[in-house]
């Protein structure tokens, strides 16, 4: 199993600290979940239906024709790649670990690009992967290149697959809506911007003949009954979109401000996380660990991703463990 934030019970065993006194900003998931709507017990006795209004919730949500809930876009990223003849694979890196693995299990030849290399690579693959804002980088790729990119592999009948797990904040950015293109293929992840990563939610936004075949292959019944439910609350919820999207840009802001306060300029983020690079990353997670503070480490290149903090005591709390690491390591 590959490394994934939000590992907590994993450093309260390792550190000795008890988990409710943990500030845990390892996973880039909104701080502030959305309200679980009333969930009705038919919801829980009964198979879920897929004729009940997620769909057509999901869709006017993303802005889209045709799309396919899942149980997480995790299950589609190890789906997808079955989809496909072997062929060879490019990852714009560096990039979710899970995209790699599961291309590389399902016997693709993989290549790791950076964006200056794609240009020259393109013509060369069957697919080519990429998270869109970055995890853990937050770089972004305007939606043109995207579609040209696309264009160049459609015509050798290549895919375009991009995640788009972080895009809700930004969703001025996103290529769904042209994802009724064949080879065209835009992940979304319901759990980081509404904060309820635990219903285990995603879509996938495609050409409905793909659609069909990933249906068929992941099986009846992915999403579960109460998460239909709930899901479709929170897609409904206009006004919430609105403050939840300010209320994560003026944290991120209030986060990268923090960090370079305190001499840890971010090299990279988006409106749910702060990326730092550093050769002494490691020394950095751990003293935060030591203090109760979870952060997400990347070996490479070195660097920790930080989540947003949810009020200003978390943020003050970061500020003087942070203050206090510079001190010991001036």
């Amino acid at each position: 199993m590959l490394e994934h934030g939000g590992r907590l019970l994993r450093a309260v065993r390792q550190y000795g600290i008890a988990r409710e006194d943990w500030l845990d900003l390892s996973s880039g998931i909104a701080p502030w979940p959305y309200p679980i709507p009333p969930i009705p017990l038919d919801a829980w006795a009964r198979l879920p239906e897929t004729d009940d209004g997620l769909e057509d919730a999901a869709r006017r949500y993303y802005g889209v024709q045709h799309l396919l809930p899942v149980a997480g876009s995790q299950a589609a990223i190890q789906a997808l790649p079955l989809l496909r003849p072997v062929g060879r694979v490019g990852v714009l890196t560096p990039c979710y670990a899970e995209h790699t693995h599961a291309w590389q299990r399902a016997g693709h030849p993989l290549i790791e690009l950076d964006e200056n290399q794609v240009e020259a690579e393109l013509d060369q693959l069957d697919v080519l992967v990429l998270v869109n804002p970055n995890n853990p980088t937050g770089r972004r790729v305007s939606p043109e290149r995207l579609l040209a990119w696309h264009a160049r592999l459609a015509e050798r009948g290549g895919w375009l697959l991009v995640d788009e797990a972080f895009m809700d904040n930004t969703p001025e950015h996103s290529v769904a809506h042209c994802a009724e293109r064949p080879g065209l293929i835009v992940l979304r992840s319901f759990g980081k911007f509404f904060g309820l990563a635990g219903v285990r939610l995603g879509c996938v936004v495609a050409e409905p003949p793909l659609l069909q075949r990933l249906a068929e292959l992941l099986g009846p019944w992915t999403v579960s009954g109460p998460t239909r439910v709930l899901a479709q609350a929170c897609f409904a919820d206009h006004a919430a979109h609105h403050a939840q999207i300010e209320r994560c840009a003026q944290a991120s802001q209030r986060l990268a401000a923090l960090l370079q306060g305190c001499g840890m300029a971010p090299t990279g983020g988006c409106d749910l996380f702060q990326y730092v690079r550093s050769e002494r990353a490691a020394q950095l997670h751990d003293f935060l660990a030591h203090r109760g503070i979870l952060v997400r480490l990347f070996e490479q290149p070195a660097a920790v991703r930080l989540g947003l903090p949810a009020n200003a005591a978390h943020e003050q709390r970061l500020a003087q463990a942070l203050t206090d690491y510079q001190k010991e390591t001036a």
